[in-house]
């Protein structure tokens, strides 16, 4: 295995699968992510505007590298439903160097 903090992993959560679907394009089109893996529905849980909330959201799992980290978690944001969505990003620290180099191979960044 190769230890690596040139690549992440993104999390998001929308409220459609038609949403995750809709942002999954657009983040491997534009090549600010390698693959956008799709999980759904899941049952979330959570405290907004005063109360516990439980609604069905669809979790999009977002490969990317370092360099395109921001310009991915920028596009998210501009393309998110929710007033105040998650946006986490873990580091990728290990994983066979095979799949972490066809994320290098397919996220290009736009520089500007």
């Amino acid at each position: 295995m190769e230890a690596s903090a040139r690549h992440f992993q993104l999390i998001t959560a929308v409220g459609s699968e038609a949403d995750a679907g809709r942002l999954a394009t657009l983040l491997v089109e534009q090549r600010l992510a390698a693959c956008v893996q799709v999980v759904g529905p899941v049952t979330s849980t959570y405290w907004w505007e005063g109360r516990v909330q439980t609604e069905a959201e669809w979790l999009c799992l977002v490969k990317t590298t370092a360099a395109a980290l921001e310009p991915a978690m920028e596009a998210i944001r501009a393309e998110h439903s929710y007033d105040e969505p998650e946006i986490t990003a873990t580091p990728i620290v290990a994983g066979s160097p095979g799949y972490l180099g066809w994320i290098d191979q397919e996220v290009r960044p736009a520089h500007g």
